[in-house]
């Protein structure tokens, strides 16, 4: 099964500062060299995925554009919605990063299930524009572990 997490280009705010910014200038260079790399690698149909945020769909659109395939919206790559205000999350998220699956609330984990069954349900190949912790849920899903952070994509 040929699938690529592709976790977005830099985005133009932090995380903590706007709920929805798209590419930075090096965000925009970096969506087009993760489209080279990644037409190198694909083979024959793809299809393209990405969370419905700006800076994952941004990044999808120069590989997009380079095999003249649409992308696909799925709600299920978005970014973690935090359970607190815009002005708490950086917060929220350095503690949330240090925990475990077991500590985290009913929505979290669904969010996190829905990320991996929407995965496990694709055809291949397939690519996916998605975020950071998308990420680190799908990978720590599939290898069984427990830490809410596994590595820094």
């Amino acid at each position: 099964m040929d699938i690529f997490l592709v976790r977005h280009g830099e985005a133009a705010a932090s995380w903590g500062q706007s709920p929805d910014p798209g590419l930075s200038e090096l965000g925009v260079e970096q969506a087009r060299a993760a489209a080279q790399a990644l037409q190198d690698r694909l083979a024959g149909p793809v299809q393209l995925y990405s969370s419905p945020l700006a800076r994952a769909r941004e990044t999808a659109q120069p590989l997009a554009a380079a095999l003249a395939v649409p992308v696909q919206i799925n709600e299920a790559f978005r970014e973690i919605r935090a359970p607190v205000p815009l002005e708490q999350r950086q917060a929220w998220l350095r503690e949330f990063m240090q925990q475990r699956w077991e500590q985290q609330g009913p929505d979290l984990h669904d969010w996190r299930s829905q990320a991996v069954n929407e995965l496990l349900q694709l055809a291949s190949p397939a690519v996916i524009f998605t975020h950071f912790l998308v990420i680190n849920a799908v990978v720590g899903h599939i290898l069984g572990a427990q830490n809410t952070l596994h590595f820094w994509p």
